[in-house]
């Protein structure tokens, strides 16, 4: 089975790789925290299609290779769309181009290679919809949205301070290491996520726990909320990579 990934593009939960003693002297004031209502929330469910699965382990090996050429019959060569501010930049150009446009893969870091792994390995996937016939991923959680909205209200924050766990029992550590005293675990709710106030450990992202006592979780344990999404088409009965939501990469 296929594990969920932090997306790297989520820029939000993923820290610098600085060393600690240059973090600690960057680091803020820690701001003072209150506990906060649980929201529960429920991860995206798996998408059960061998097609689609057998198109990702082919995006999955191309991505190993760096391999554009191998991309080539895996994505849609028209009708490629890119819906980001609102609009189609994709309209009229080759897909694949437009996918290496949205996601970087021609950047010397090659993280936009490494973005497209992490979407291949996600085996969550839900009908689009603004894109008729399409199926992006990841797929958003499950939660009750009026009660997230009050969570917002209440704590002054922003949806992109909060991600939620892939599964329940995560443990959080006193400090970024793994050998570090167990202070909590998460159960399925919206977690306050803090990457400002770390401890230089690029693995480990810190979070306020509902009972408002903070700790730190490895960064790929939550998902953020709010990813851009890849998304899939069926044409000819054959599904590719037909497009993708989101502002995509810097150039």
């Amino acid at each position: 089975m296929r594990r969920h990934r932090l997306l790297l593009a989520a820029a939000g939960l993923v820290l610098s790789a600085a060393p600690a003693t240059v973090q600690a002297q960057q680091q803020p004031p820690v701001a003072a925290v209150k506990p906060y209502k649980p929201v529960m929330v429920s991860p995206p469910a798996e998408m059960k299609d061998a097609d689609l699965d057998a198109l990702r382990d082919k995006i999955g090996e191309a991505v190993k290779k760096r391999d554009r050429a191998a991309l080539a019959p895996l994505t849609v060569a028209q009708g490629f769309f890119w819906d980001r501010d609102k609009s189609d930049a994709g309209k009229g150009k080759p897909g694949l181009d437009v996918l290496a446009a949205a996601l970087g893969l021609t950047s010397k870091d090659a993280v936009g290679w490494d973005i497209l792994g992490a979407f291949a390995d996600d085996p969550s996937a839900a009908p689009s919809q603004s894109r008729k016939n399409a199926a992006c991923a990841p797929a958003d959680p499950r939660y009750d949205a009026k009660a997230f909205e009050s969570l917002l209200k209440e704590t002054q924050t922003d949806v992109s301070e909060w991600g939620y766990p892939m599964s329940a029992g995560i443990e959080v550590h006193a400090t970024a290491q793994a050998s570090a005293p167990v202070v909590g675990k998460l159960g399925l709710t919206f977690i306050r996520v803090m990457p400002k106030e770390s401890a230089g450990n690029p693995a480990y992202v810190r979070v306020l726990m509902p009972n408002g006592k903070a700790g730190f979780v490895t960064v790929d344990s939550l998902a953020p909320f709010g990813n851009d999404q890849l998304c899939y088409v069926k044409q000819n009965g054959v599904w590719k990579i037909g497009g993708y939501i989101g502002a995509g990469e810097p150039q």
